[in-house]
C-alpha cells in the first residue's frame, strides 16, 4: 500500500484527471438523456460536477457557466450542516436550492449532493444542479418580476435529505408534487438528477477499485495544487494595481429602479481581489444576489481573465478572493427576493470585465448583452387547451474585441453552453407562433471591428388570456465600447396588439396580459464596438452593407466610405477618415 504522504507519478496523475473529466461528462449526459423539461433537455439549463471529501470541485460537466462556480460552495454547506460529513450515510441524497445557504443563485436552481461512499468512508460527493421548471411561488414558472420578498418565490429546500441511506422520504416528493403546477416535470426532473448523481458515485468507486482509493486522493491533491500554481503562474502575466468600475443594475426603466454598483480589483502577484463594498443595498425587488451568487458568477469572470487552458478545478480559485457588504443588491440576506438575481450576480461580473478590459485588450472584449434576457410566457393551448408554460433565455450581441468583431446571437456570459428551445418544439407545445427569429440590425456598435448583433424574435399568442413576464437587462445602459468604438444598443420588449396598436418599448413586465393575436417582440442588444469605426477597412465596410449589418447611410455618415449597390463597389472613400 502506498504511504498517504508519497506523491503520485504524473503519468497516473493524467490517468485520474481524465477519469474524472469522464465520469463529469457521463454525468451531464445522463440527466440530459433522462430529465422531462425543455428547459434542461434542450436549452441545458443545468450542471453536474464531483468533489473531494472536502467539498472541492474537480470534475464538471459544462452546462450554464456559473452553475460550476456553485457547486462547491453548495456541497461544502451540506458538509458543514451535517457536522463535517459525519451525519451523512450511504444512500443519502441532499435537496438544497436556498441561495443563503450556499445554494447560489435563486429557488428554481435545485441542486442534490450525494456522499460517495468507498469501504465505508466518504471519498467524494457527486452534485449537480438543475433548473426546475416549476417550484411554486406566486407566478408560473417560480419566475417572478416583482416578488418583494423570498417566500413568494416558491418552495425552499435548506439541506434536507431526499433519500435516506437508500430510501427515499416519500413526503418530501409529496409536498413538491402539491406545491407545484407542473409536477410531473419538476419530479421527473428530480429523477434525472438522481440518475446522474448514481452515475457519479459508481463511476468514482470503479475508479478507485481499478487504482486504490490512496492513489485517487493523492491524485485529487496533486491535481488541485496545479490548478493553483497554474494560477498564479498566469496572475503574474496580468497588470498589478488596482482598477475601478462602476454600474447599474436594472429593475425596471426608471431612476428609482436603477440601483449602483461600484468594484474595486486589486491584482497582486498572489492575489486577485474583488471589492464590491459600497454598492446599494439590498432591495424589495428580485434583482438581488446572495453571496454565493454572486461568488459563482464572477468566479467564471476571473476564469475569463487568468484564462487557463487546462481543466479547472476549485486549486485554481484559491488566489481569489471577493468582499461585499452585508445585506447589499449583491451580497443580499433573507428574506431578500431573488427570482431575478442573475441580473445582479451578472451585473458584479461585468464590473470586472469593464474594469479590466481596457488594460487586457488581448483577453477582453467590449461589453455585451449583459442580461439573461428572461421569458417567461404562461397560458392554455389554442388546440388542446392544456397548460403551458415557457420558461429561456435570450441570445444577443457581444462587444468587438482587439482584431475581431464581436459575436451576433450568442447568451450572456453567466449562461455559457446553453440553447434555445428550437422553433419546431416551442410552437408544438405551446401557444404561440414564432414569426420571426433573425439578427437585429441597426446601427449601434459601431468601431473599427464591430459589435455582435442581437436578435428579434417574435411570438405571436394564439390564445387569449396569455401572460408574460419579462426582465431585459441593460434595458436603459447600453453595451458600452472600447478604445474609440462606440455603444451597442438596448435590450427590450415590445407587445403589437392584434389592432396594430404598439406598447412598450419595456425592460421589465410582470404578468403582462395577451390575447390572441398579439405579437410579443423580443430584442436583444447589440454589443459595444472596439476602435473608432474611421479605421475600418472600406473593403469590410462594404461587404457589411452587403450582408445588410451597415446601412448605407451608415457607411459614408459613420464610416467614411460610400458604397454604390448597382454593381457593389466603393466610389470613395473621405479622405479625412
Amino acid at each position: 500500500m502506498m504511504n498517504k504522504h508519497s506523491n503520485v507519478n504524473p503519468f497516473t496523475v493524467e490517468i485520474v484527471k481524465d477519469n474524472l473529466l469522464s465520469i463529469g461528462e457521463e454525468m451531464f449526459t445522463a440527466l440530459a438523456r433522462s430529465s422531462m423539461s425543455p428547459i434542461i433537455y434542450e436549452v441545458l439549463d443545468y450542471a453536474c460536477g464531483l468533489t473531494d471529501r472536502k467539498g472541492r470541485l474537480i470534475s464538471q460537466g459544462n452546462g450554464v457557466t456559473s452553475f460550476i462556480g456553485m457547486l462547491s460552495p453548495m456541497v461544502q454547506s451540506i458538509i458543514e450542516k451535517f457536522d463535517g460529513g459525519k451525519e451523512l450515510y450511504e444512500g443519502d441524497i441532499i435537496l438544497i436550492n436556498d441561495p443563503y445557504l450556499g445554494g447560489g443563485s435563486h429557488l428554481s436552481d435545485v441542486g442534490l449532493v450525494m456522499p460517495i461512499f468507498y469501504e465505508g468512508e466518504i471519498v467524494a460527493y457527486s452534485a449537480n444542479k438543475g433548473h426546475w421548471t416549476e417550484v411554486g411561488g406566486k407566478d408560473a414558472g417560480s419566475f417572478t418580476t416583482d416578488s418583494t420578498e423570498i417566500f413568494q418565490e416558491g418552495l425552499q429546500f435548506s439541506g434536507i435529505k431526499l433519500v435516506e441511506k437508500g430510501t427515499i422520504n416519500q413526503g418530501i416528493v409529496d409536498i413538491i408534487q402539491s406545491n407545484v403546477r407542473f409536477p410531473d416535470l419538476s419530479i421527473g426532473d428530480m429523477w434525472a438528477q438522481i440518475a446522474a448523481l448514481k452515475t457519479g458515485g459508481k463511476r468514482f468507486s470503479d475508479m478507485c477499485d481499478k487504482y486504490g482509493e490512496n492513489v485517487v486522493t493523492l491524485s485529487i491533491n496533486q491535481l488541485l495544487n496545479q490548478g493553483k500554481n497554474y494560477a498564479l503562474k498566469e496572475l503574474k502575466k496580468i497588470p498589478k494595481g488596482e482598477f475601478l468600475a462602476e454600474g447599474y443594475i436594472e429593475a425596471g426603466a426608471s431612476k428609482d429602479k436603477q440601483y449602483p454598483i461600484k468594484v474595486k480589483v486589486t491584482i497582486t502577484e498572489t492575489n486577485f481581489m474583488a471589492d464590491f463594498r459600497g454598492s446599494h443595498p439590498q432591495v424589495n425587488k428580485p434583482v438581488n444576489c446572495s453571496y454565493y451568487g454572486l461568488l459563482a458568477s464572477v468566479r467564471a469572470m476571473y476564469l475569463a481573465i487568468v484564462k487557463p487552458f487546462t481543466d479547472v478545478n476549485d486549486g485554481f480559485f484559491e488566489p481569489f478572493s471577493v468582499i461585499t457588504d452585508r445585506g447589499s443588491i449583491i451580497s443580499a440576506e433573507r428574506p431578500a427576493p431573488v427570482s431575478m438575481n442573475f441580473e445582479g450576480r451578472i451585473g458584479g461580473a461585468d464590473l470586472i470585465w469593464q474594469a479590466m478590459a481596457p488594460n487586457l485588450p488581448e483577453r477582453l472584449p467590449a461589453g455585451h448583452m449583459g442580461s439573461v434576457c428572461s421569458v417567461v410566457l404562461s397560458g392554455n393551448h389554442h388546440v388542446t387547451n392544456n397548460p403551458f408554460l415557457i420558461v429561456e433565455p435570450s441570445v444577443g450581441g457581444w462587444g468587438a474585441a482587439q482584431g475581431m468583431d464581436g459575436v451576433s446571437g450568442q447568451f450572456c456570459m453567466g449562461n455559457g453552453e446553453t440553447y434555445n428551445v428550437p422553433i419546431e418544439i416551442a410552437e408544438s407545445r405551446y401557444g404561440v407562433l414564432i414569426e420571426n427569429y433573425g439578427l437585429h440590425i441597426n446601427s449601434a456598435g459601431a468601431g473599427e471591428y464591430l459589435g455582435g448583433r442581437g436578435v428579434q424574435r417574435s411570438y405571436k399568442v394564439l390564445s387569449s388570456g396569455q401572460k408574460l413576464s419579462t426582465i431585459f437587462g441593460r434595458h436603459s445602459f447600453k453595451p458600452w465600447g472600447m478604445n474609440g468604438g462606440h455603444e451597442g444598443s438596448p435590450n427590450y420588449v415590445t407587445v403589437e396588439k392584434s389592432n396594430k396598436q404598439v406598447d412598450g418599448p419595456y425592460g421589465v413586465t410582470a404578468r403582462y396580459e395577451l390575447n390572441k393575436g398579439d405579437v410579443v417582440h423580443l430584442i436583444t442588444a447589440t454589443g459595444g464596438g472596439y476602435g473608432s469605426p474611421l479605421h475600418r477597412n472600406p473593403e469590410q465596410v462594404l461587404k457589411d452593407v452587403r450582408n445588410g449589418y451597415i446601412s448605407l447611410k451608415d457607411a459614408e455618415d459613420v464610416y467614411g466610405v460610400k458604397v454604390e449597390t448597382d454593381n457593389w463597389k466603393i466610389t470613395e472613400v473621405y479622405p479625412d477618415r
